[in-house]
């Protein structure tokens, strides 16, 4: 059975939604993978060939977009590069993080070489971050007696390698699940409580100008099973909207379902809004 679940095809691009633990291609980091995205998008695709235009971390699910012809791929490949594809990600993370706020902090990129010792130059690097949903646990984690977490909405606007997992560290808000990144204790509890461990985080949208039409285009997946399995902390209503592909959109509003989970479910839970500032 085909892992990937189609969410878009034309005669230009296929759009799937690719599962947590699935790597996209061959890499030298997991030379022992055989099955890949790459592979199940071609069975998609009827074998022929498929060109994959962005990158999504092995552990992180969804939205993931082949090219179908080599020009479509230099053409989003380029439109990725620039900055000008818009991605939007949920994730869980640990403590109620502020309702809104831009993470201006500047990376090091990984060298592609492990023996490769040398300090990689900082790059700039931008995430604007939304509070969807939060809970607090009667479950003493850590040390204290309860514990919290939050459903947050982000958007990188650079592409730097686990950008997202290294910057809700960086503000104290780690991913759930996250093993190079995250709080260990968290992670096992949501991995004993949940039946197995994952990273909480799916991508959910994109936003681009389609390449032949040059018309706008947005693809939307609900996060897959597993995901939203966890989301059931946060209440029903959470759960019901999240998987609705578009969910929470523009305004992070709406109404209904999603309505009630965009405006969080602990009471008297008001942060402001903030900025991370840039730090060296």
């Amino acid at each position: 059975m085909n892992p990937l679940r189609e969410i878009h095809r034309d005669d230009h691009l296929l759009a799937v939604h690719k599962p947590a633990g699935l790597l996209v291609h061959r890499s030298p980091i997991d030379r022992h993978e055989t099955e890949f995205a790459l592979q199940h998008a071609r069975e998609l695709n009827g074998g022929g060939h498929v060109y994959p235009v962005h990158r999504l971390d092995r552990p992180t699910s969804g939205l993931l977009l082949f090219a179908r012809d080599p020009d479509t791929a230099s053409a989003v490949g380029g439109a990725f590069m620039a900055g000008e594809v818009g991605k939007t990600y949920l994730a869980v993370v640990r403590g109620w993080a502020p309702e809104a706020g831009l993470i201006d902090h500047p990376l090091r990129e990984h060298a592609t070489d492990r023996r490769d010792t040398s300090e990689q130059p900082l790059r700039e690097a931008l995430t604007r971050y939304r509070r969807l949903a939060t809970c607090e646990l009667p479950v003493a984690v850590e040390r204290y007696p309860a514990s919290r977490y939050s459903l947050v909405e982000l958007r990188p606007e650079t592409g730097r390698k686990h950008q997202l997992r290294r910057h809700m560290q960086h503000i104290g808000h780690p991913i759930i699940g996250d093993t190079n990144y995250g709080r260990t204790r968290h992670n096992h509890y949501f991995a004993q409580r949940f039946g197995g461990s994952r990273l909480m985080l799916a991508a959910i949208a994109l936003r681009l100008v389609h390449p032949a039409t040059g018309e706008p285009l947005v693809l939307a997946a609900a996060p897959e099973e597993s995901f939203l399995r966890v989301l059931s902390i946060f209440g029903q209503d959470v759960v019901t909207a999240a998987a609705t592909p578009g969910w929470p959109g523009d305004d992070g509003a709406g109404s209904g379902a999603a309505g009630a989970a965009a405006a969080g479910i602990c009471p008297g839970d008001a942060a402001d809004a903030a900025v991370i500032g840039r730090q060296g």
